[in-house]
Formats: C-alpha cells, structure tokens, sequence
C-alpha cells in the first residue's frame, strides 16, 4: 500500500511518511489519474509535542496549500508551547510554580483542555488522570531510559490525585493543591492542538486535509473525490496490518500502544502510559484504535482504556455509539465493536 503521489514533497520521502506513524500508517487514497490541473497533494512535516506531526492537503494549488499549512502550523505551535510540561515560562509551569500557593488564570483554550481532563478523569474513575506528571523520574527514550527506583515512585504516587486539580470555569483559573504537584497534558491536548490545525485549514480553504499526530489521524473532506486510507498496524507486530480504514468528510481516529515510547530493561517491557494508582505502566492492554466523526468523543479515552482494561473499555463503548473500536488486550486477544469491524473489512 502506498500513496499515489510519488517522490517525496517537503523532504518527507514515500517511505518515511508511510513508516514513522505509530499505530497508525497512512495512505490517502489517490491515484495519478484523479489529478486536478493546477493542484497537488502538499504536504509538510515537524515536530511537535515531543512527536512527529504530519499535514496532507489536497486540491490547493501549491501556494496556497503552502499558506494554509503554514497559517496551521503556527496555530498548532503556539497551542503545543503553552500546553507543553517541558517549556520553562510557560503557563503549565507557572502551575507548578505555584502549587500548592495560589490559582492561575488559563486561557480559553487551555481551560478547555483542563476541563475535558477533569471530566474523563471522573468517568474513567482515576484511569486517566493529568497530575501523572507528578511521577517525574521516568524518561522512557531508549538511548536514556530510566526507571526510578520503588521508593522514588512511592514518595512522587502521593501527588497523584485529579482531585487536587482545581479548574475553576467562572474565575478561569487552575490551581494544583500540594506543592510539588506537576500537570502532564500530552494525553488531553494532542487532539484539540491537531483540531487548531485543522481549523485553520479550513479558513485557508483546505476542502480536503488530514493531520496525523504521533498515532491521532484528523481528516477533512475527500481526496480527490474518493476518501482518505488510514491503515492500523498491529501492536503486537507493528511491522504488519490488521487492516484499512476508508474515511471521508470530518472524522478522527485516536490509537493508544504500548510499544510506542517504550522500552526493555533486564527483559521487561516499559512503555509510557502510566498507571496513575501504582505509578507504574499499565498492564491491561496492548493497543486502543478509536473512530469517530468528533474529536472530542474520544480525545484522552485511548490512554484511559489503556489503563483500565478491557472490561471496562467495553462498558464505557456501550454508552457511545457514535464510536468505533478496537481493542487488544494483555494476552493479544482483539475485541472490535461491529462498525469498526465493518469499517476494517469495506477499507
């Protein structure tokens, strides 16, 4: 499988493009003979939010696709600076500063991710949870992975707790209670910096788009009248597919594996989606790979379902039809809901 437009385009090769996704590799679906005179798929590459952020956008001229990634990439860099727990001065920080001492004012959008947070934190009872970044000796890259020792882990589990995050919608505040407590918001606010992405797409007249952030795939339209192809790997052998999504018009996928961001240490496996009962990597699940028409629906539920466990991702499904899943468990075993199961055998 591959895309249609060959070579390489912002010095992202075919190869590349379609190898580094995680969970998620992607083709949109277009062949040379549904070309547009006077059009092209533009597509540009950076990093952002410690991953790899891709933007494909198809039927705009090169100019103005030019102008509408750029227009984007700045909406989603000013959103990812000030959302990032890694960027000295910004207002994540000066949350931490300030733990356990006043509130801070957030902005609109930051409140949003705060509030969405909180929310998912109380449905999923503590599975998802943002003060995990209280747990601050892991570094899960391989050339310098750490696992902090039984009694670091045991001092740091006590300042994680969701509801010593206080998010204040009238005042537009957020206040940590206890000092030392640390925010992490790389689970809520991947996809509402991807959507900020997207948003600006659209004003820039992007009909047709798609946003891939380290496994969180956002599309717009129809490629070339057809749709876009966004193929799942296997998280037990990523090398391989289970299979093809054919998405159209506005739609999100979200997946969560444990081999991303992970690592092997004296034969045992670490990955970086953290328990925040035990401060230690969930054990439950394998892979998450979530549909649906709204981002919001399913924004953090990946990392959530990671944690909690099979039963419980199923019990949660069961209230949200309008999402599709499929769900890998400890042992390998997949579970898919019927749509995402129809969906993999019509891609």
């Amino acid at each position: 499988m591959g895309t249609a437009a060959e070579g390489s385009t912002h010095g992202v090769s075919r190869r590349r493009w379609m190898q580094t996704a995680p969970l998620l590799a992607l083709a949109p679906w277009l062949t040379p003979a549904m070309a547009v005179a006077g059009a092209e798929v533009s597509r540009s590459t950076r990093t952002l939010m410690g991953t790899r952020v891709d933007i494909a956008v198809d039927g705009l001229a090169a100019p103005r696709a030019e102008a509408a990634m750029a227009a984007a990439w700045a909406d989603m860099t000013r959103l990812a600076n000030m959302m990032s727990r890694y960027r000295p001065g910004n207002l994540v920080h000066a949350l931490h500063l300030l733990a356990g001492l006043q509130a801070v004012p957030v902005p609109p959008a930051m409140l949003r991710v705060l509030t969405a947070g909180q929310a998912l934190a109380a449905r999923s009872d503590g599975a998802f949870d943002m003060t995990v970044g209280g747990l601050t000796g892991w570094r899960f890259d391989r050339a310098e992975a750490v696992v902090p020792a039984a009694g670091e882990i045991a001092r740091e589990l006590p300042l994680v707790d969701y509801r010593d995050l206080i998010v204040d919608p009238v005042r537009q505040t957020a206040f940590l209670r206890r000092r030392g407590m640390r925010l992490d918001l790389g689970g809520i606010a991947k996809l509402p910096v991807l959507e900020a992405g997207m948003a600006a797409l659209a004003q820039h007249g992007a009909a047709s788009a798609l946003i891939n952030g380290g496994g969180d795939v956002l599309v717009r339209g129809r490629p070339r009248g057809a749709g876009w192809r966004v193929a799942v790997r296997d998280p037990l052998a990523p090398a391989d597919l289970l299979g093809v999504l054919r998405l159209h018009g506005d739609a999100v996928v979200a997946a969560s594996g444990d081999y991303e961001r992970a690592f092997t240490l004296n034969g045992r496996r670490y990955h970086h989606i953290l328990d925040p009962r035990t401060g230690m990597p969930g054990t439950r699940m394998r892979g998450v790979v979530l549909v649906a028409r709204d981002a919001a629906a399913v924004n953090g539920l990946g990392a959530a379902m990671m944690v909690a466990g099979p039963a419980a991702a199923r019990r949660w499904l069961g209230d949200m039809p309008g999402v599709d899943a499929l769900l890998v468990d400890a042992d390998g075993a997949r579970w898919m809901s019927p749509g995402m199961r129809a969906r993999l055998a019509a891609g």
